[in-house]
């Protein structure tokens, strides 16, 4: 620890002036819908509507600034699978800085894509981000590249810093400010920056339960490897955290807790429908520690910091459909009928009395546990909540049929 360069809160302020050009001051936007879920007075620090869609440029930018003359002239390279691929690209882009990043063979085409067309070389190696980060890192020795590391580096944590200057600025009676943590490099950042200003404030992280690093390694005191189970919150599916930022926040990070997977979901789904924000996993990591209230009540004026927005469609459209269905206002069923006029008729009209709305339908007339005269009908249904299918179900055996529930 003593050979660490921890970072300052007067290069949190070089960082602010560097980005005044580049970063957008992203707004603070009270939610109340979320302010009575949590029992506290909710702001979103909206990093989705950052450029490259997170808050990752923040970081990039600044550490690129520090570079030498003949750093910048031989390169950058990272490796990624999404956000810290795009912000390295932009902010390399924007600096004339030539740029390799390293991602695995089975990231999504849309961000790989988004990052080729920030003007970087994307290297495509490995199944997983391990494998790129290792193929990355041989990258780095044969052609003497710089690389720029997700969230382990003074610079890097400086730029991400700037977002808590920012909402000290915007926000003088804010007491508690929710992270999301994955290698630690934003938490730290903000941590460091607000609690400089003011002491007071309460910094909280947030990890998915599927890969809480920092949790893992608090308790243990000290830097521990955990295994990754797959997670929605891709952003923040990180095994370790940084031995730089683990002593941060050691230091400034008041408490991390953990969110589950359908806590993860359903916020996505709750931000989209009520907030009309789109918001990647990590992102609404934060959010489900608020709403499922991981972080006490009562804290007062509390922001959480939305730290990004990059999803995929099909991705989010699995999401909206899962967390739907979660929350009891998707039904998907199969129903044997007969085959013979009316029978689908009549069908419906049990379900329109009940106030389902019909979403799509098919039928098939040959298949397993499908007999002669029969018809299998797979009808997706809109329902209010999970008392109302309960009703759907019921009502339609009383009519003689046998709903069974599809997944």
């Amino acid at each position: 620890m003593a050979d660490m360069h921890f970072p300052t809160y007067t290069e949190i302020e070089t960082a602010r002036d560097r980005l005044q050009a580049v970063a957008q001051v992203t707004p603070l936007d009270y939610s109340g819908t979320l302010s009575q879920l949590a029992g506290s007075r909710i702001f979103l620090k909206l990093e989705n509507l950052q450029k490259t869609g997170s808050f990752k440029l923040r970081g990039a930018f600044n550490k690129l600034h520090t570079l030498s003359d003949v750093e910048r002239s031989r390169g950058v390279i990272a490796a990624s699978a999404g956000n810290h691929a795009q912000g390295v690209a932009y902010a390399a882009s924007l600096q004339g800085i030539p740029c390799t990043i390293v991602m695995p063979q089975n990231a999504s085409l849309a961000k790989v894509s988004a990052t080729a067309a920030y003007g970087a070389d994307v290297v495509l190696a490995g199944s997983s981000y391990d494998e790129a980060y290792a193929h990355a890192r041989e990258l780095q020795v044969t052609r003497g590249l710089t690389y720029v590391h997700a969230f382990d580096d003074p610079a890097i944590i400086a730029g991400q810093g700037t977002i808590g200057l920012e909402i000290v600025q915007q926000l003088s009676t804010v007491k508690a400010i929710v992270v999301p943590m994955g290698g630690g490099g934003l938490a730290a950042g903000v941590a460091l920056a607000a609690k400089t200003v003011r002491p007071d404030v309460r910094i909280i992280g947030v990890e998915a339960a599927a890969a809480a690093c920092f949790r893992g390694s608090l308790d243990a005191g000290a830097v521990t490897t955990v295994p990754l189970a797959a997670t929605v919150a891709d952003g923040i599916a990180v095994k370790r955290p940084g031995d730089l930022t683990f002593a941060m926040a050691q230091r400034l990070v008041d408490d991390v807790v953990t969110v589950e997977e359908e806590e993860i979901t359903r916020s996505m789904v709750l931000l989209l429908e009520r907030s009309k924000l789109v918001a990647e996993g990590a992102a609404a990591a934060a959010v489900a520690a608020a709403v499922y209230q991981k972080i006490p009540a009562g804290l007062g004026d509390t922001v959480i910091v939305l730290s990004g927005g990059n999803i995929d469609v099909t991705v989010l459209s699995k999401v909206i459909e899962h967390g739907l269905t979660e929350a009891g206002r998707y039904l998907q069923i199969a129903v044997l009928v007969a085959d013979r006029p009316g029978a689908l008729h009549g069908l419906l009209d049990v379900i329109a009395e009940l106030g389902a709305n019909v979403v799509t339908i098919s039928h098939q007339r040959v298949g397993p546990g499908i007999a002669f005269g029969q018809t299998k009908i797979e009808i997706d249904l809109e329902t209010r909540d999970k008392r109302h299918i309960q009703e759907v179900i019921e009502t339609l055996r009383k009519k003689g049929y046998q709903p069974r529930e599809r997944m």
